[in-house]
């Protein structure tokens, strides 16, 4: 459904840029034209008729005085009113997009200039009326400003090529009910004429020889703004500036890279912190600012159709995807949180952290060194506080817990691609494929282009690159990727390294200092170790990710894809790839490696032969996984924020620092923008990655750490308002553009929710001590009424010191003979001594058994779900089959009226002409 923009926020301001006359007293303000009063005073309703009677009108001598006052009255509002300004000089034309450029005098016969001189006439040949502000009439006096306005008749071809559908007729077709309860969500709601601004329209794809079907009240203000900037890139984009090395080149993108222009952005239509002045209507760019833009509105609804009119359907389409995401991450926010909340109650109920910590249990146990010859025994008590903090993760609600985000993933999916279609038919999409947006060829691939090839589907000749042409840079590409993983998983094992070799550091450091005792409690080695590792892990993963960006970028350029969709296509495939290895590449390890081959006293596994594996904490590498999970999400998510509110903040405050040179002068709207930070054609692909990036966090490890959706949610409410305040405040405003879908990042996001069963059932199979537990419990527990008393002492095995190998046990000689160690291995008095024992398969058997149990339950319940909810709502389906017929009822109706018309038209053309021939037949009768 089409929501029409009846009017631009500023289209009826008639404001007069002050660069049309010059300074009044160079130049008189005696020599302004009766004309220029008309255009004036047309437009300023402030005046009184008697003031303008004597402007517009030949006046007497005595008058002569007072007219002179009233033209410096003029000058004056002229001058203040135009700060804002967002037409032509003549108050008329409304200003759709603006170029920038600094004309370099030092230069003589400048290339540029021939460029930009051959760009902008071969722009007035399309249609295009362009104005130039010199720059002696900027603020920093350097820059040049051309401003560009469609007309009537370029904006209505280009709207027909471009497919762009506009209203004919408004909607019959009822606004759905309200939900049941919904009074209680009306202090979540936005008033409804910020949520709907606009009446719904049936619409049909604009076309020129059918204007009289369209509902054009006033052509000016027909196109939306952001209409009108999409088509006026359209012709920027594809608009030739001369041949060079026997290559044609067009398009403003090129322009720009080679410095030609400086920019090329369309206007904000008013400043966002303050409303147009009356009688004009509040500008769009201000109602967003107040009521999606404001952090005190962080529990308000969004009001999606005036993004989407102001943005664009693509932009959109990205903040309808966030906002739904964040309110399903509320549901799974709420459970993880209940999760936390048991464990943290059972804590003290716990039997394994009971004996842990008892003196008399795990205060005897005496522990295996976990490093060689620096490492001295020690008691299992030692770890007491690290096992409670362990059981708040790693208790029976994880495994309910995991299961619940494996529906929770599923539904999410499936309810999206129902908000999805809705969206679709409420921003009449449901025909995008058709309008091959996305499917245009990309300048860039033309101009490199020499071949021509005919296409199979509009059998006209377009340019053709062959395959061997770009079979290098693939290769180049594939390399390069496959290069930074492996520098990625290069990093991974340095990280690795040091914890290895710092683990000892801090181990013989702590025992030795006698300061350290009453820390020893809480910060133990492994801690420490695991502290320091996680940051020192995500500084690393901050510097990778900050240069990768820059190379898959360039790489993604040179492959010179053949339209946007497999430009995006191949730029989010090396970006997502490279960024899930180095996001998440510690994590699988804690998960998966970590602890699980370290073999056992006096036959140590070691990493290249020099260092010992890492041992897991005695309950768990559980702990180690949250840990590092809490600081990489944690650290990404503020990192990501404060760079995207200070950084072009701080860049947009040095700009206009920089520019204030003549403060005196008038700081034009269009100079405005300019001074604002670019948003860039990957400023959105950025935020999607975020996004998705997040997503990975909360389904693939969130059995490790049910907080994990709440610390989402609690980012996604930031960041949307950071989103809305920095599009709204800190940018130029993007050129509009469409999309029906969230594209290709809804198959990764399929691809990871099934990925995140498989992680989230070897977590708790594996990493978690969920199953030897239960294992415990119900085959090895000797005491009815306490099962799981003895389960720490069963878990740990005997090694006998004297087993030692010199160069790994400790130097000092002790008054025990044996130590224990983690694992289900036979005691040193058996005939198979060390070997695993009898319940290590058992263990291991139930470990399988329930990743295939889980996985086969979660899988069986995502299909059905995804069978028994339709893709798209029954009541969508009803009003999309309403509207097509609607549709073509109406065109069917015009159609036959024109014919009519034209019969009747026809037929009385017809009935004059026999008249004539039977009167010059009279006459010649007459006349013989």
């Amino acid at each position: 459904m089409r929501v029409m923009t009846t009017s631009s926020p500023c289209s009826r301001s008639r404001f007069v840029h002050r660069s049309s006359i010059q300074t009044g007293e160079e130049q008189g303000t005696e020599r302004i034209s009766n004309r220029e009063a008309e255009y004036i005073f047309g437009m300023n309703e402030s005046l009184s008729s008697r003031e303008t009677s004597f402007l517009i009108s030949e006046e007497p001598a005595s008058a002569k005085r007072f007219n002179l006052f009233l033209k410096r009255r003029l000058l004056f509002k002229k001058d203040e009113q135009s700060k804002d300004s967002i037409f032509f000089r003549d108050g008329i034309r409304q200003i759709d997009f603006v170029l920038s450029y600094v004309d370099d005098l030092k230069k003589e016969a400048d290339p540029k200039a021939e460029r930009r001189k051959e760009f902008e006439q071969n722009l007035r040949k399309t249609g295009l009326e362009l104005e130039i502000e010199d720059k002696r009439n900027s603020e920093d006096g350097k820059t040049y400003f051309v401003k560009i306005h469609a007309p009537w008749e370029v904006l209505v071809t280009y709207a027909e090529v471009l497919g762009i559908k506009m209203p004919i007729k408004e909607s019959d077709i009822p606004l759905p009910e309200n939900i049941p309860f919904s009074c209680m969500l009306e202090p979540l709601k936005l008033p409804k004429n910020v949520k709907h601004p606009h009446p719904e329209y049936f619409t049909a794809q604009f076309t020129r020889h059918r204007q009289e079907l369209f509902l054009i009240e006033d052509k000016s203000s027909f196109f939306p703004s952001s209409s009108r900037n999409r088509i006026v890139y359209y012709i920027l984009s594809r608009c030739p500036f001369g041949v060079e090395d026997g290559k044609k080149k067009f398009g403003i993108e090129r322009l720009l890279t080679s410095n030609t222009y400086s920019s090329a952005y369309p206007l904000h239509d008013g400043q966002y912190w303050k409303p147009s002045e009356p009688p004009n209507p509040v500008n769009e760019r201000y109602t967003l600012c107040q009521n999606w833009a404001r952090f005190s509105y962080f529990y308000k609804e969004q009001p999606l159709d005036l993004i989407r009119d102001y943005y664009g359907e693509k932009i959109g389409m990205y903040f309808v995807f966030l906002g739904f995401y964040t309110e399903m991450l509320s549901f799974a926010a709420v459970v993880g949180l209940a999760c936390f909340i048991y464990g943290l109650l059972s804590m003290d109920n716990n039997s394994s952290s009971t004996e842990i910590c008892d003196p008399k249990i795990g205060g005897q146990i005496i522990m295996c060194p976990l490093c060689d010859l620096v490492c001295d025994y020690w008691r299992l008590n030692t770890t007491c506080l690290a096992s409670k903090i362990s059981h708040l993760f790693d208790n029976e609600s994880t495994v309910f817990f995991a299961i619940f985000m494996g529906i929770w993933v599923t539904l999410f999916l499936e309810f999206w691609k129902q908000r999805q279609a809705r969206m679709e038919y409420e921003w009449d999409l449901v025909d995008f494929e058709e309008e091959q947006q996305q499917l245009q060829l990309r300048p860039e691939f033309e101009a490199m282009c020499k071949h021509r090839k005919i296409n199979a589907v509009t059998k006209e000749m377009e340019p053709y690159m062959p395959l061997y042409s770009r079979l290098p840079w693939y290769f180049l590409s594939g390399a390069t990727v496959t290069l930074w993983m492996a520098l990625v998983i290069a990093c991974m094992v340095a990280v690795i390294v040091y914890r290895l070799s710092v683990f000892a550091t801090f181990a013989s450091f702590m025992e030795s200092e006698a300061s350290f005792k009453h820390v020893k409690s809480f910060l133990t080695p492994q801690i420490t170790t695991s502290l320091s590792g996680s940051c020192l892990n995500f500084i690393v993963i901050l510097i990778l990710n900050f240069f990768y960006e820059k190379i898959s970028a360039w790489i993604t350029k040179m492959e010179i894809p053949r339209t946007y969709q497999e430009y995006e296509s191949s730029l989010t495939l090396k970006m997502f790839l490279f960024q899930f290895v180095n996001f998440y590449s510690s994590c699988f390890y804690v998960a998966f490696f970590k602890g699980k081959f370290v073999g056992y006293p006096g036959k140590y596994t070691y990493l290249f032969n020099v260092w010992r594996s890492e041992e897991c904490d005695p309950g768990g590498c559980l702990i180690e996984l949250t840990t590092q999970l809490t600081i990489i999400m944690t650290g990404k998510q503020i990192f990501g924020n404060i760079k995207e509110a200070i950084y072009p903040m701080v860049l947009n405050w040095w700009r206009r620092r920089k520019a204030r040179t003549n403060s005196e002068k008038l700081y034009s709207r269009w100079e405005q923008d300019h001074d604002l930070e670019t948003f860039g054609s990957l400023g959105l692909f950025y935020e999607y990655l975020e996004t998705v990036i997040q997503f990975g966090f909360v389904t693939l490890f969130v059995a490790s750490f049910p907080l994990a959706p709440l610390l989402a949610l609690l980012n996604n409410i930031i960041e949307i308002r950071v989103d809305a305040w920095k599009l709204t405040t800190q940018y130029r405003r993007p050129v509009a553009a469409k999309a029906h879908s969230i594209g290709v990042w809804q198959d990764i996001l399929y691809g990871m929710a099934v990925l995140s069963v498989a992680t989230n059932a070897f977590i708790v199979a594996f990493t978690s001590d969920i199953i030897p537990r239960l294992v415990y419990y119900y085959a090895y527990s000797k005491d009815a009424t306490a099962p799981m008393k003895g389960y720490v002492n069963d878990s740990l095995s005997t090694f006998l010191i004297a087993d030692f190998p010199n160069h790994t046990a400790p130097w000092e000689k002790r008054d025990f003979t044996t130590c224990r160690y983690r694992d289900y291995r036979y005691p040193p008095d058996h005939d198979q001594k060390y070997f695993h024992n009898m319940q290590y398969w058992h263990v291991l058997a139930a470990k399988m058994t329930f990743i295939i149990v889980m996985e086969h339950v979660v899988f069986l319940v995502k299909f059905l779900l995804a069978w028994m909810i339709p893709d798209v709502p029954k009541d969508v389906l009803e009003r999309i089959k309403r509207e097509k017929l609607m549709t073509i009822k109406i065109l069917h109706d015009f159609e036959l009226n024109k014919l009519k018309e034209n019969l009747r038209a026809n037929s009385s053309e017809l009935a004059k002409e026999v008249l004539i021939q039977e009167n010059k037949t009279q006459l010649a009768k007459s006349t013989v």
